[in-house]
């Protein structure tokens, strides 16, 4: 029985200059003096807590409330008697998926006149409508695919869109990739490996460099980014950058990953080897010498609430 509504929310670009700054006056003159406009940043504040006030006043008593922070995510217990609210950009689905488990995910767009809103089908006004349809057990889904990374000391982390594995700095990654039967040493900037949902995102900017660079260079026609379901069984990798030496190689720079396939990445990085997910730096697992990460499907999949019955 769901009887609590976990709210999810980010600060606001002005609160975060605030908390920067120690004064909203402060924040105002910082902006101003470096030409922006400063009534953009408190209009996007005000239109958002409006829609924050509107949404915890819809839920009334009906629902036990809570408000997180997405800086809180990664250390928050959710439960399965807990309906998760996602009140952002899309990114924030994105980030919160992998820690909320099975648990409906109902994406509120809180402004629609700046998010493009495309996991966020509701609004403050309606979202009522699929809150209902999930505490009756009626309502319609998006089953979003993720990746898994593990470590060989079962340290795991989960992706809804992409997961990194390279260097913390702007130093070469040096790792052995093993895929399919064969293995290589390789020196690159590190590695994306993408997931469905991902593939619009930082998977898709890769392919656009490529695309430029063949394009201008060489007057070659290359493929267009792919573009997958979010519910695909498959992953994407792609290697950035591999550099080919005497010490490395640059046969194994793409793929994919089915079920039951893994990609497998072991470090040579003597330090500052990190793997993180869907842009969270802040929540990695260290990545130094002779650590080693399988990449493949999860078994878990983000349940994403619709708006409307599927066609």
């Amino acid at each position: 029985m769901i009887d609590q509504a976990i709210i999810i929310h980010d600060k606001t670009r002005l609160e975060q200059l605030i908390e920067r700054f120690h004064s909203r006056a402060q924040a105002r003159f910082f902006i101003e003096r470096s030409g922006g406009n400063y009534s953009q940043y408190e209009e996007e504040h005000q239109v958002f807590y409006r829609s924050l006030e509107k949404i915890t006043r819809s839920l009334g008593t009906h629902l036990r409330q809570k408000r997180i922070l997405r800086q809180y995510l990664p250390s928050f217990i959710f439960s399965s008697n807990q309906v998760i609210l996602i009140a952002g950009q899309d990114g924030l689905v994105a980030n919160a998926a992998k820690y909320v488990g099975a648990q409906p995910i109902i994406g509120i767009n809180p402004d629609p006149q700046r998010y493009d809103g495309i996991l966020l089908p509701y609004t403050p006004d309606n979202f009522h409508t699929g809150l209902q349809q999930v505490l009756d057990g009626g309502f319609y889904t998006d089953h979003v695919t993720m990746a898994e990374v593990t470590l060989k000391d079962g340290q795991r982390l989960l992706a809804f869109n992409d997961i990194f594995i390279g260097p913390s700095t702007h130093r070469s990654a040096r790792y052995e990739i093993r895929y399919r039967g064969q293995s290589e040493t390789q020196s690159s900037s590190g590695i994306i490996i993408s997931t469905g949902a991902g593939s619009t995102g930082w998977l898709s900017s890769v392919y656009n460099m490529t695309r430029s660079v063949s394009q201008t260079l060489s007057g070659a026609e290359v493929l267009s980014s792919p573009t997958l379901p979010w519910d695909t069984e498959e992953l994407i990798f792609v290697v950035r950058e591999p550099f080919l030496s005497r010490h490395s190689s640059i046969s194994i720079t793409t793929g994919k990953i089915a079920c039951g396939e893994t990609l497998q990445i072991e470090s040579r990085m003597p330090a500052q080897g990190v793997i993180f997910s869907d842009g969270i730096e802040s929540d990695f697992l260290h990545f130094d010498a002779g650590a080693v990460a399988s990449i493949g499907i999860a078994d878990q999949r983000a349940c994403i609430v619709k708006s409307q019955k599927p066609s």
